[in-house]
């Protein structure tokens, strides 16, 4: 079994990235929040789970040890499978998360991708005892709670990820995203990043 890949990024895409290993590429499905912290041409190290299906192996790589637990801890709930698991790591990070378990903020959960009430609380349910002593970044969770709450972290991640595939890069898009919190879409949020990065 795989525990890592070490290589160099060929190429990016939406949600998989292709690692060059030895001259071996490998394609490795990754969340937002690790595909922001990647760029083709450049070495990194991804922790891998590695998902056997009767058609394919599937490789899943997270930059962080802490996306890879909470991935881990995910895909062993009842009806959360890696592809669920994957699109939870693009809407919130782990901060975010585990601060809604410890919450028990059903509403909110549900927000995220593919989840229903019904597992929002079976989440709840099966991840607050494992998480009980979870420590979190309170100053960082409070910049983005009430956004994340009212669906603002699937817009961001969805408009920073066009933004990325323009050819922006991720310090300059964070920068232009902090000057303004209300959204009313995605398509907001990149229309007013481009004009603002079109200023530099």
């Amino acid at each position: 079994m795989i525990g890592f890949l070490r290589g160099k990024v060929a190429y990016t895409f939406p949600d998989y990235c292709f690692l060059d290993v030895h001259d071996v590429g490998y394609r490795v499905f990754v969340s937002h929040q690790t595909r922001n912290h990647i760029g083709v041409g450049e070495e990194v190290m991804l922790y891998i789970h590695t998902h056997i299906r009767e058609d394919a192996m599937l490789l899943y790589g997270f930059f962080s040890q802490e996306e890879y637990d909470l991935f881990q801890h995910l895909i062993g709930i009842s009806g959360i499978g890696p592809k669920v698991a994957q699109g939870i790591l693009s809407a919130a990070t782990a901060n975010e998360f585990y601060r809604l378990i410890h919450q028990k903020d059903v509403k909110a959960i549900t927000k995220l991708p593919g989840i229903g009430k019904k597992t929002a609380e079976r989440i709840i349910l099966e991840l607050k005892d494992k998480l009980a002593s979870t420590s979190f970044d309170d100053d960082s969770f409070a910049d983005h709670a009430a956004d994340f709450s009212d669906g603002m972290g699937d817009k961001i991640a969805e408009a920073t990820e066009a933004l990325l595939n323009l050819g922006f890069g991720q310090g300059e898009i964070q920068s232009v995203l902090k000057k303004k919190a209300d959204w009313e879409s995605t398509e907001e949020v990149i229309r007013y990043a481009l004009a603002e990065l079109q200023r530099f």
